[in-house]
């Protein structure tokens, strides 16, 4: 019988965390009461939903970082992350978070994160990173319309020192940050509508009402 070819295994998908916020941001809408963001509805079903539907396909294990009270993501079965710097001092905290959870497990060697209001998340984001990330070997995020969306990205578990450093220096923007690790981008675009399309008001809701229809 004639050897059979060896198959390389594909390599582990990486892991990816939602960013849910750590101060409860609320859409300014009296008919979604106290909310917080990910959980208001965007047809029918919780907006962090559809974000977790657009990565599930395309991730390794999935995280939520949050600081709110206990149980209130507990039904989407995910595990739930909170910031290991005081404060709540922003996104970064939530990437810092996520890696620290990595480095001391040893699950990965990087990790992909996005927003939780960004619904419409492409098929493709993941993979599109993780091949940048190789060429470049360092972070990695998203544009789209020639804007960068600094949480939107790849992360080594390696810059957490310098993350940590920015956030006890009190440099919380993500951007400045990724100027610093000279992070590359990887751009989406040619398409109808912006795949990090995110829902800050009950305008941008009702727009993502629309263009969910339109999908189904």
């Amino acid at each position: 019988m004639p050897d059979q070819p060896t198959v390389s295994p594909l390599p582990p998908l990486p892991p990816a965390l939602i960013l849910a916020g750590g101060l409860g941001r609320r859409i300014n809408a009296p008919a979604l009461g106290a909310l917080e963001k990910p959980l208001v509805p965007l047809g029918g079903r919780p907006l962090i939903a559809h974000v977790i539907d657009r990565l599930r396909p395309q991730a390794g294990p999935l995280f939520i970082n949050a600081n709110a009270p206990a149980g209130t993501y507990e039904g989407f079965g995910l595990p739930v992350l909170p910031d290991t710097i005081a404060g709540y001092p922003g996104p970064l905290a939530g990437v810092l978070a996520g890696l620290d959870h990595l480095a001391e497990t040893g699950a990965a060697a990087s990790l992909v994160t996005v927003a939780a209001d960004t619904p419409f998340l492409p098929d493709d984001l993941i993979a599109r990173l993780t091949e940048r990330y190789r060429e470049s070997g360092t972070v990695v995020c998203a544009e789209s319309g020639g804007q960068r969306h600094p949480v939107i990205a790849l992360w080594p578990v390696a810059a957490r020192t310098a993350l940590r450093q920015s956030l006890e220096a009190g440099r919380l923007k993500v951007g400045l940050l990724l100027d610093t690790l000279n992070a590359v981008t990887v751009s989406w675009e040619g398409l109808p509508d912006d795949p990090f399309f995110n829902v800050n008001t009950p305008e941008d809701l009702a727009i993502a009402e629309k263009r969910l229809a339109a999908r189904q």
